[in-house]
């Protein structure tokens, strides 16, 4: 037999009809319609975030950990032997190194609140590198190289005002 457009009919099993709620005690799902008792799951719509059925929730029973300082600096680190690479690359040039230069060559991604130099790799060009923060192995190798470390001064310690005492001393 041929199929024509007057005798199209869904795969058997294709529609399902829904059960019909609140329809007697008879249908089985008369009264609540299958939705328990009264209050909050009662109604559409509505999930209790965190709601274990009465058991004290997994938020309450493990324990608090650590703290997060909100004024914590971020110090991006930058290492000798990046430097070299992004030289050797070609990425880099010019004899003084900045932190704007690290940024724009694509050897920072950020600049943070400051940037640090650590000595870890080898350095082979005299260079003049200016950074918030140095290690003391960084400036040898820079010197050995050749080069110069500058420490911004908006970045270095803050010398003891005269006059003014520390609480230890106060003690005293």
């Amino acid at each position: 037999m041929t199929t024509t457009l007057n005798t199209l009919k869904d795969n058997k099993g294709a529609r399902h009809r829904a059960k019909l709620l609140g329809r007697g005690i008879g249908s089985g799902k008369g009264k609540t319609s299958g939705r328990g008792g009264k209050g909050q799951t009662a109604r559409t719509g509505v999930a209790i975030n965190g709601f274990e059925g009465g058991q004290t929730p997994i938020h309450r029973r493990l324990p608090k950990r650590g703290f997060t300082n909100n004024l914590r600096k971020e110090i991006i680190v930058v290492n000798t032997g990046t430097i070299q690479q992004y030289i050797d690359s070609g990425k880099l040039t010019g004899k003084k190194i900045t932190n704007e230069a690290l940024k724009a060559a694509g050897v920072l991604k950020k600049l943070g609140d400051g940037v640090k130099l650590l000595g870890k790799g080898e350095l082979k060009a005299a260079l003049t590198i200016e950074v918030d923060f140095a290690s003391e192995s960084a400036i040898a190798l820079v010197k050995k190289a050749g080069g110069e470390v500058v420490v911004l001064s908006k970045n270095a310690k803050a010398e003891a005002k005269p006059g003014k005492k520390s609480k230890a001393e106060k003690l005293k």
